[in-house]
């Protein structure tokens, strides 16, 4: 088990070190992820290795929400003096983006002769 989590983490922190080294756009984690899915497809025997450390972290993912729960209880006074604006930059951004995603699908549905023109 303590080797498969070190694996999981060398990833992340390979990952880390290329984001930061590079100045590139992606996240690090996000980087060390793309490296391990390349390496589980490659080698079969690394998968097996993982396989039972990556289930028990799936089973408690859960309890990663527990830190931003408490960082939301401890920001209370800011999230109730904000609220208002929040409420609405979250509804607005959701109607816009549902406003131009119907957009984009509308007009590429035409260019791909999929929909009639009206």
């Amino acid at each position: 088990m303590v080797p498969a989590l070190a694996i999981i983490l060398a990833f992340q922190l390979a990952g880390e070190v290329i984001s930061r080294a590079g100045h590139l756009p992606l996240p690090g984690p996000v980087l060390g992820m793309l490296g391990m899915v390349a390496a589980l497809s490659a080698s079969e025997r690394l998968r097996a290795m993982i396989r039972p450390v990556a289930q028990g972290l799936l089973s408690h993912l859960s309890l990663l929400f527990v830190p931003a729960g408490v960082g939301v209880v401890a920001h209370l006074p800011v999230l109730a003096a904000q609220g208002p604006a929040l409420a609405v930059a979250l509804v607005a951004s959701t109607l816009l983006a549902i406003v131009v995603g119907a957009v984009t699908f509308t007009l590429v549905a035409k260019l791909m002769g999929s929909l009639p023109d009206e």
